[in-house]
């Protein structure tokens, strides 16, 4: 069952990719947004109460804006009309409080009980911000020329992947030294090596997708994976042993949530789409 769902699972996200921008944009939309809906349910079993629905819209609206910009401009128009998408995002995320805190109000008013509203305010936007906003950045790393290019999000992927599968490879044969035992046992310095050599390999050997990205270029941002995937992953279970949940969710049987399955996407996002504003 778990391969069978892992194989649906690859063949939905490597298709939508491929097919086109307009089912990658759909696909992720919809994967950040589940994802979204997975950390509330988390934070919901560990005792609050974050305003799951307006911060999976506020989500959606954020991902939107990221997207109707870079889809129609290009990554160039991402740079020449930074203001159209910066502007609505950052007016979605100053008025967000504001809906928030008049719905806490709504709620002490005695409709419902409520223990900790403004940690429940705080959850809500830091949803955003650890999911919502770094899932968003993948129109820039899709449209870095002029036009779509999906080899590159494929490149992001088989990094990833080779990440995880080095880790675990290096991991069972070497593993000794525990790098994070009170957050993730299973995890290994040995591990990581593995993982981070696995991850330069690939990122020399995707210039054959991608012959017109330098290599400097591919190895840095495999060095970027390498370095922040595992932190992603780590993040993502140190949340879930503060709020005792095993898995983020259970859309994938056999493999957890989709938060699970893209962590590392969280911090390695920010700092790829930075590096690639930086690189112009």
């Amino acid at each position: 069952m778990r391969v069978i769902w892992g194989v649906i699972g690859a063949a939905l996200l490597l298709g939508s990719v491929w097919f086109s921008p307009w089912t990658f944009g759909l696909f992720f939309a919809a994967v950040q947004a589940v994802m979204l809906w997975e950390f509330y349910r988390m934070m919901r079993a560990g005792g609050y109460a974050p305003a799951t629905w307006i911060g999976v819209g506020a989500g959606l609206l954020i991902f939107w804006c990221f997207w109707r910009v870079v889809a129609a401009f290009g990554y160039q128009g991402l740079l020449d009309r930074w203001d159209d998408t910066l502007f609505p995002t950052i007016l979605i995320l100053m008025v967000l409080p504001v809906v928030l805190v008049l719905l806490e109000v709504y709620k002490w008013s005695g409709i419902s009980s409520v223990k900790s509203p403004f940690a429940d305010i705080g959850i809500t936007l830091a949803g955003l911000i650890y999911v919502s906003l770094p899932m968003s950045l993948l129109t820039v790393i899709a449209l870095g020329g002029r036009y779509y290019d999906y080899r590159r999000i494929f490149a992001l992927l088989f990094l990833i992947w080779a990440s995880d599968i080095g880790a675990y490879a290096a991991g069972k044969t070497f593993g000794k030294h525990k790098m994070a035992p009170s957050i993730s046992p299973g995890k290994t310095w040995e591990g990581w090596a593995g993982g981070f050599a696995m991850t330069l390999i690939v990122g020399w050997t995707i210039g054959y997708m991608l012959p017109d990205m330098l290599l400097t270029y591919r190895l840095v941002a495999a060095g970027v994976v390498a370095v922040f995937a595992p932190l992603g992953d780590l993040a993502e279970s140190m949340l879930k042993r503060s709020v005792g949940v095993k898995d983020s969710g259970s859309i994938m049987p056999g493999h957890g949530g989709l938060l699970d399955r893209f962590d590392a996407f969280l911090l390695v996002l920010p700092v790829l789409a930075l590096l690639q504003l930086l690189a112009g």
